[in-house]
């Protein structure tokens, strides 16, 4: 493979613009691969969506012009990356927000969020997330997109979310969530009595109704959830619940298909059940108690757990105080 680093990374995709960047050659071997699929091989460093979004958005350039991702290479395609830069993504703003660190190396970042907090800025949360919060704690994220975050958690959810501290290291990270690797479990309060354990194995889409709701559509992305039964209080169970995909809100909108919502939550759950103390839960009763991982560096596999937060563990009790 030949690399050519001509000048320095920086902003711009006029057609100027491209006089620097990072050049490499697209060996012959992989003639006849989507340009997407043989840019994934000659950037391992960046993940194939990252590079595919490049494409798109004009970063990319293949011998001087702009090109589809799914084109064909014939091999000896000069590929030319110019890195997006602040002008193009103006960065957030690092903020000293505390973080719950549950484990940090060189590598990557172990973070107990807790409810209530936004994982990355957007649309009425341009401040005080946890985004802002890791630039403030590790300033380096500030040189890795979105600040290293591989995978979010709803506002209202609490629990444990890793951070790639390194471009290479969040790449590592991303193909294992693909490649479903990732192991997450979450501690689930559900509405009624479940028992036993099963299986949700139904595609997840954007509601045509409301754009800001999930549901079960055949014309969604596949999603599956398995979930156990580990204690019953009558008119709600505690599950542990484990992800083989991650779409969005899919253990809320599985937990429904079943009949059995979260307890608290607002979109996809009961406003009232009749019970008093399941009613006064003012958020999804919704943990992700347990991560593993292979470490990107060290090539180890790894794992971490959190118990649920004060207001979880308390309505818990409470219902353990009730059932005796």
């Amino acid at each position: 493979m030949t690399e050519l680093v001509v000048g320095q990374l920086f902003v711009g995709r006029n057609a100027d613009d491209y006089s620097a960047g990072v050049v490499r050659e697209i060996p012959a071997a992989l003639a006849g691969l989507r340009l997407d699929q043989a840019l994934a091989r000659v950037f391992p460093e960046h993940s194939r969506s990252r590079l595919q979004g490049w494409l798109r958005e004009g970063w990319i350039r293949l011998d001087g012009a702009l090109a589809r991702p799914t084109r064909r290479v014939r091999g000896g395609e000069r590929a030319q990356l110019v890195l997006p830069g602040p002008a193009a993504d103006p960065a957030p703003a690092a903020e000293p927000i505390a973080l719950a660190i549950v484990y940090q190396d060189d590598a990557l970042i172990v973070v107990n969020k807790p409810a209530g907090l936004v994982v990355h800025p957007g649309a009425g949360n341009p401040h005080g997330t946890l985004l802002n919060a890791l630039l403030a704690h590790a300033p380096e994220l500030a040189a890795v997109p979105r600040a290293g975050i591989v995978h979010r958690l709803d506002k209202d959810t609490s629990g444990l979310l890793v951070v790639g501290r390194t471009l290479a290291a969040q790449t590592d990270l991303v193909r294992q969530l693909a490649a479903r690797s990732v192991k997450r479990q979450y501690l689930a309060l559900a509405h009624g009595d479940l028992a036993g354990e099963g299986t949700v194995d139904a595609p997840i889409g954007r509601d045509r109704r409301a754009r800001t709701r999930m549901t079960l559509t055949s014309r969604g992305r596949p999603a599956r959830t398995r979930y156990r039964a580990i204690e019953r209080f009558g008119r709600a169970t505690l599950l542990e619940v484990a992800l083989d995909t991650g779409r969005t809100h899919q253990i809320r909108v599985h937990l429904r298909a079943l009949g059995h919502p979260l307890v608290g939550d607002p979109t996809y759950g009961r406003r009232r059940a009749g019970d008093r103390l399941l009613d006064s839960f003012p958020r999804q009763a919704l943990h992700a108690a347990r991560l593993g991982l292979v470490h990107p560096t060290a090539r180890r596999a790894c794992a971490w757990s959190a118990p649920p937060p004060e207001d979880f563990a308390a309505l818990l009790d409470a219902l353990r105080g009730r059932r005796a």
